[in-house]
C-alpha cells in the first residue's frame, strides 16, 4: 500500500515548477488565462510577460520594473505578490554576476543612488535660463536699429521681466493662466521608462526616454494616461507653459490621467466648503 502511494507523492512534489517565471506561467494556465488576457488586465505588454515567464529578467528596462511587473502578474494569477517579488530579486542576484560587475555604470530606473543629484538638475536649469537670456538680448542688439536703443528705463525693465517669465525664469504666480486646450508635452530629465496609453488601453507610445527627449500627447487622444517608475524625471508643459510634475518622488504611477484638464486640476486649490466658512 505504501509503495503505491510513494510515487504519487513524489509526482505531486515535482508538479511545482522551479523558478518564479515557470510558476507564474503555471498559475496563469491553471486559471485558463492567455498571455493576451493578462496583458489586457495588467496593461503590461505581452512581450514583457513572456520574458518574465521565461525568467529572462535582463530583457526588462530595469530591476524595479522586473519586480513590479512580476508582482502585478502574480496578483492576477493568484500568487502571493511578496513571495514572487522575493524570488525575482533572488534570481536576479544570482543571474550573470560577472556581467553586473563588468558594467557598474548601467543606469537602472528606480534606483535612487544612480539618479542625477538635485544640485546638478538646478544648475542645469539655471544654465539654460542664462543661455536663453543671452540669446534674447543678443537678438535685440542685432535686429533693432541703433537709433532705437534707449537707456534702460523702468518700462524696459518691466519688459525684460516679462521676457524672463516667458522663458521660465520668472515667478509662476505672476504668469497668465495655462490654456487647457494647449498640447501636453513630456520632457525627460534623465533616463526613464514610460508608457503612454488612452482610455481604451491603446498604447500611444512605450519607450525608454533619454535626458532631453520629449513626447507630445496626440491632440485626439481620449483620456491619455501614463505608467512610469520615475515621474520625478518627467517635466511637463501645456501649450509651452510649465506645470508641476506628477510627482517629485521615486514611485510607480499606474493609470494617472495626463490630459491638459486633468493636469491643471491636480494643481487647482481645493474647493471651499460651507463647513470651512462657518467655523469662527
Amino acid at each position: 500500500m505504501s509503495d503505491d502511494q510513494n510515487p504519487q507523492v513524489e509526482g505531486d512534489e515535482q508538479a511545482v515548477p522551479e523558478g518564479v517565471g515557470p510558476q507564474l506561467r503555471a498559475a496563469r494556465e491553471a486559471r485558463g488565462l492567455s498571455i493576451e488576457q493578462v496583458a489586457a488586465e495588467t496593461r503590461i505588454s505581452a512581450r514583457h510577460i513572456e520574458n518574465i515567464e521565461e525568467g529572462a529578467f535582463h530583457t526588462l528596462p530595469g530591476r524595479t520594473y522586473a519586480v513590479g511587473f512580476a508582482k502585478t502578474i502574480a496578483k492576477v494569477v493568484g500568487l502571493d505578490q511578496e513571495d514572487v517579488a522575493a524570488m525575482v530579486r533572488a534570481e536576479m542576484d544570482i543571474e550573470s554576476p560577472t556581467e553586473r560587475v563588468a558594467a557598474p555604470s548601467t543606469f537602472e530606473p528606480g534606483d535612487p543612488s544612480r539618479a542625477p543629484g538635485g544640485k546638478l538638475v538646478w544648475f542645469s536649469l539655471f544654465a539654460v535660463v542664462l543661455l536663453l537670456a543671452g540669446i534674447f538680448f543678443a537678438s535685440r542688439v542685432l535686429f533693432s536699429p541703433g537709433a532705437e536703443l534707449p537707456a534702460l528705463t523702468a518700462e524696459e525693465g518691466q519688459a525684460e521681466g516679462e521676457a524672463e517669465l516667458a522663458d521660465g525664469s520668472g515667478s509662476a504666480d505672476d504668469a497668465t493662466p495655462v490654456d487647457a486646450s494647449g498640447q501636453v508635452v513630456f520632457r525627460a530629465e534623465g533616463e526613464v521608462w514610460v508608457r503612454f496609453y488612452d482610455a481604451q488601453n491603446r498604447v500611444l507610445s512605450e519607450q525608454t526616454m533619454q535626458e532631453g527627449d520629449t513626447y507630445a500627447i496626440p491632440a485626439d487622444a481620449e483620456g491619455p494616461r501614463i505608467i512610469t517608475g520615475r515621474p520625478d524625471l518627467l517635466a511637463i508643459t501645456i501649450g509651452g507653459r510649465a506645470v508641476p510634475k506628477l510627482s517629485e518622488e521615486i514611485e510607480t504611477l499606474d493609470g494617472a490621467e495626463i490630459s491638459a484638464s486633468a493636469l491643471m486640476a491636480r494643481q487647482a486649490p481645493p474647493p471651499v466648503t460651507e463647513s470651512d466658512t462657518s467655523v469662527n
